[in-house]
């Protein structure tokens, strides 16, 4: 029996785990408290003791799901592969991340706090998923750079353009598993991408 006085102890892997699924599964702003007190078998004044807010609960899930299934991008930053290899590990294993049954579709990063909803715990959210997306970018370009550098894309590629390219399909995955798109498609249409790698790049 819990010592009177004495704050409820409980497991923050498993909250952050069943607060980030709901968040994963339900975006930010449809995420409600009554939800996450089911999802996490705490009490409101518990999250509040023990994250602040619900942007507070937010961000520990997010950073959860980062070091976790969303790890997966982080291959693109390997300086051990050749830059076209870092790039097709990252879009094929987030691929086969977000069409895993065995827990929600499609990428949290992308399709939380992208709706401009008003009230700043909405504001902060979107402010650290896109700074989580800037990240990405940046390592995708820097490793574009690379493979110019390495020869394995023609000196005159736009490095702008090809990033561009690399991060939208990336980031688009996640709608295509959401509407359903085989598994079995987006990989060809990733190795569809990446043959674009070895093709001459012109600058208009």
């Amino acid at each position: 029996m819990p010592t009177p006085g004495r704050p409820r102890a409980f497991d923050m892997s498993q909250v952050l785990e069943g607060a980030m699924r709901l968040f994963w599964e339900h975006g930010y702003e449809a995420t409600s408290m009554a939800q996450l007190r089911e999802a996490t078998g705490l009490s409101s004044a518990s999250l509040y003791g023990a994250f602040g807010s619900k942007q507070g609960l937010f961000e520990r899930a997010a950073e959860h799901y980062i070091a976790g299934p969303g790890s997966v991008t982080e291959v693109i930053a390997d300086g051990s592969l050749s830059p076209r290899e870092a790039v097709a590990r990252m879009l094929h294993a987030s691929i086969d991340m977000q069409t895993d049954t065995s827990h929600p579709r499609g990428c949290l990063v992308a399709l939380s706090g992208t709706v401009r909803a008003p009230g700043d715990g909405e504001a902060a959210v979107r402010a650290m998923m896109m700074a989580r997306r800037a990240s990405d970018r940046a390592s995708i370009r820097e490793c574009v750079v690379r493979g110019i550098a390495s020869g394995e894309l023609a000196e005159d590629t736009s490095v702008d353009g090809f990033t561009t390219m690399i991060h939208s399909f990336l980031l688009g995955i996640s709608t295509q598993v959401c509407d359903d798109v085989p598994a079995l498609d987006l990989h060809a249409a990733a190795d569809t991408l990446l043959a674009l790698w070895h093709a001459p790049q012109h600058v208009a």
